[in-house]
């Protein structure tokens, strides 16, 4: 035994053994963690008792909020049956079965089959291959590339790291890796020429995806990926048309729709799955975080039937797909998927958030869309972002090295609220549990606006701003 690690406390032990994704070495050694013992509801409890409205979700993904007894209980009751059982090689498991059943009755239409496995990385990853195996199966194999969009996050293991577009995500691992293409994220606020509507701006981005894929040769050109909204990369709903217009060149081209429904899915954005309120048709589809309201981890690639068609025709002489994890369909994940799906549909929470998406979105732009420090506020259902500037009038952006949205996070903990500060910086991200109310609602904007009047007078006291 290390007896340097012992007689320590929790917090000694978490800076001297633990590694946090996503956290400034440097910064954590000084500051140490902020540990969270208990959630209940909306509400999170610190070591030292202190509670927390989290706006975040945790990371977009505890929809259900914490102390759900049913998804507990489901948990519970499936480890009293078989707490673990694989789905290689034709073995299988009753939970995932009827979850994938499930999914499939829920999912965009022209679903065919569902693969499990523990992450939106891994999911991504899987359907990464799927195309990859797709177009060898169809004698394509030069057909390969797959376009992202800059900002777009898909996760980090090595092949969705790539498909993500924030440098923080690429620095110093030698990312993307080959084959994996970029094109500008369709931010309207900051990207459209001067006076271009959303439709027309919708309309320009279509036409440069299609030269890149002309340039890049249509037979080299495998897939396109995008969330229905951007999350971790700004929270950026899609500009009117945009996705049709992409779509139709996707179609020209034969080129796959890959659709990451991680943030997205399972009520998100008021409907049951981005793709179902943007009229995306997915060819692949990546799903997590809602599918077990983050009670236990488990994703899921699911594949249309264009795709299922091919793989199934050339199984015969491809022999077993050589894919597939340890855990793919967990049995007591699927438990808690099936719970999830179950409060899901009996509790008509995407009808919930149909009504109260609104309620937010309009608090947020009723508090801050007119504040001088604030470019933009922008989302949609319970997915929400307010983006602040050094100048409104010129679109004047702060520099991202002053880190004033972590700033301003600390500022919202220090009142008993969890907002995320997104990548760029100047940006605070809002995804709350889909079960909030609209008191809660009111609630998280009066502390977030409280913190807002201390943040523009300590930036504008420290010549940051000018007002």
């Amino acid at each position: 035994m290390n007896r340097a690690l012992t007689n320590l406390s929790l917090r000694e032990m978490d800076q001297q053994s633990l590694v946090h994704g996503f956290t400034s070495i440097a910064q954590h050694e000084k500051d140490g963690p902020f540990t969270v013992v208990k959630g209940q509801g909306i509400t999170l409890t610190r070591d030292d008792g202190t509670e927390y409205l989290d706006a975040i979700a945790g990371l977009w993904c505890a929809n259900l909020g914490w102390g759900n007894e049913e998804i507990r209980n489901a948990i519970k009751a499936q480890l009293d049956k078989l707490e673990y059982y694989h789905v290689h090689s034709s073995m299988s498991n009753e939970p995932s079965i009827r979850l994938a059943h499930r999914l499939l009755q829920v999912a965009p239409a022209g679903m065919s089959k569902v693969l499990f496995g523990n992450s939106g990385s891994d999911a991504n990853d899987t359907n990464v291959k799927l195309v990859w195996y797709y177009n060898n199966l169809r004698g394509k194999p030069k057909k390969k590339k797959i376009i992202s969009r800059k900002f777009g996050y898909h996760g980090v293991t090595i092949a969705a790291g790539s498909l993500t577009g924030l440098p923080i995500v690429h620095k110093n691992f030698d990312l993307p890796i080959p084959n994996i293409l970029h094109v500008d994220k369709p931010h309207h606020y900051w990207n459209a020429a001067p006076g271009q509507s959303e439709a027309e701006y919708s309309k320009d981005l279509a036409e440069r995806l299609d030269a890149r894929i002309r340039a890049e040769g249509p037979d080299t050109v495998a897939a396109f990926i995008a969330e229905p909204v951007m999350a971790a990369g700004g929270v950026i709903p899609p500009p009117e048309g945009y996705f049709d217009e992409i779509q139709a060149v996707l179609k020209h081209h034969d080129i796959l729709m890959l659709v990451d429904e991680v943030v997205c899915g399972f009520g998100r954005t008021g409907a049951w799955f981005g793709s179902d309120q943007y009229g995306i048709k997915p060819d692949l589809m990546a799903v997590a975080k809602g599918l077990t309201s983050a009670y236990i981890p488990m994703s899921a690639s699911i594949i249309g039937d264009k795709v299922w068609d091919v793989l199934s025709a050339g199984s015969a002489e491809a022999g077993p797909i050589g894919h597939g994890y340890t855990y793919s369909g967990h049995p007591v994940a699927a438990a808690a998927g099936l719970a999830s799906l179950d409060i899901l549909e009996r509790e008509n929470i995407v009808g919930h958030v149909e009504d109260v998406g609104p309620y937010f979105q309009a608090q947020l732009r009723d508090r801050f869309a007119d504040n001088p420090l604030v470019g933009e506020v922008r989302g949609i259902g319970l997915l929400a972002a307010v983006e602040f500037v050094k100048n409104k009038d010129r679109k004047e952006a702060f520099d991202e090295a002053l880190r004033l949205a972590p700033r301003l996070v600390s500022l919202c903990r220090a009142d008993g609220l969890i907002v995320r500060a997104l990548n760029n910086a100047t940006a605070i991200a809002f995804s709350p549990p889909l079960i909030i109310n609209r008191a809660e609602i009111d609630r998280i904007v009066d502390i977030f606006a409280n913190a807002v009047d201390r943040f523009t007078k300590e930036i504008k006291s420290e010549g940051l701003w000018g007002g």
